[in-house]
């Protein structure tokens, strides 16, 4: 069955860095864009970044532009998120989830179960 299983919270200082993983499982990687999203306590879930499968195309939201950085490798079935120069405000559980085709944009069909990230000093 298709799973989605993200690993690589915790707890950092501001100005630090993360990086998040999202392995895949059950389906063909290459096949579809993965997102990122992320939810904070009594917030909306939002969209952080995506990547999509045919061009490796990218997007960010301007919350996180230029500080955190989405990339994949199909072969380790695998999709990342680096965090850099974290703030305060990026704290909440970060979730991947497959998008229903190759690009951004559409409708996602699974999730995984999320990992908490707590930026504080």
């Amino acid at each position: 069955q298709v799973q989605l299983v993200e690993s690589g919270g915790g707890l950092v200082q501001p100005g630090g860095s993360l990086r998040l993983s999202c392995a895949a499982s059950g389906f063909t990687l290459g096949y579809y864009a993965i997102g990122w999203l992320r939810q904070a306590p009594g917030k909306e879930r939002e969209g952080v970044s995506c990547i999509s499968s045919s061009d490796g195309s990218t997007y960010y939201a301007d919350s996180v532009k230029g500080r955190f950085t989405i990339s994949r490798d199909n072969a380790k079935m695998t999709v990342y998120l680096q965090m850099n120069s974290l703030k305060p405000e990026d704290t909440a559980v970060y979730y991947c989830a497959r998008q229903l085709g190759t690009h951004c944009g559409a409708e996602y069909d699974y999730w995984g179960q999320g990992t908490q990230v707590t930026v504080s000093s």
